[in-house]
């Protein structure tokens, strides 16, 4: 849960933070170009980026990725787990894809010049909005997350267990009234 709110708060800075520009007239008047501002929502996205890939690492591994380990009991438990097996990755890639590309767009400054030119040149900034997404894709995985392995949990916690499993081997009998 601490990953998830670091790499929450990592992209919700991320997004408060993107690159601006401004058009900049050179000295000499001859031609204009482009100023960018710092580069810090870069880092924040990247650093997001590997909070929520360390989240998800560590649920996986917790609940040994759903395929590996003992038999999870046939219930309502482990149907559910499934179904937000496949839900928590696919939130999880989403994020991922918004705090990447949004961190590759953001470090991209084009190095556009005007020269004898009356338009001015195009200063090409990242899109409001993409770490905002990447910050509610990645508030969506820990909730799934968290739902995912308490139902894991559970199946687990009742193991399929064949011919009684551990109990007696042979078969009960009992005094017949």
């Amino acid at each position: 849960f601490v990953l998830d709110l670091i790499a929450f708060g990592l992209a919700v800075a991320a997004e408060q933070r993107r690159s601006t520009a401004k058009i900049v007239q050179d000295n000499e008047i001859q031609y204009n170009y482009c100023v960018y501002n710092s580069d810090i929502a870069t880092g924040y996205g990247v650093g997001a980026f590997l909070f929520l890939m360390a989240s998800q690492a560590l649920i996986m591994v917790a609940s040994r990725c759903f395929c590996c380990g003992k038999a999870l009991n046939p219930s309502g438990s482990r149907a559910w787990a499934v179904i937000l097996f496949i839900v928590c990755w696919l939130f999880f890639l989403i994020a991922e894809i918004c705090l990447l590309a949004g961190s590759v767009r953001n470090a991209y400054h084009t190095k556009y010049r005007t020269i004898f030119s009356e338009q001015p040149p195009s200063c090409e900034t990242l899109r409001k909005g993409v770490f905002g997404a990447g910050a509610a894709f990645i508030f969506l995985t820990a909730i799934v997350n968290k739902f995912y392995y308490i139902c894991y949990s559970n199946a687990r916690e009742n193991s399929f267990r064949p011919y009684g499993g551990g109990g007696e081997a042979g078969v009960g009998m009992g005094a017949y009234k």
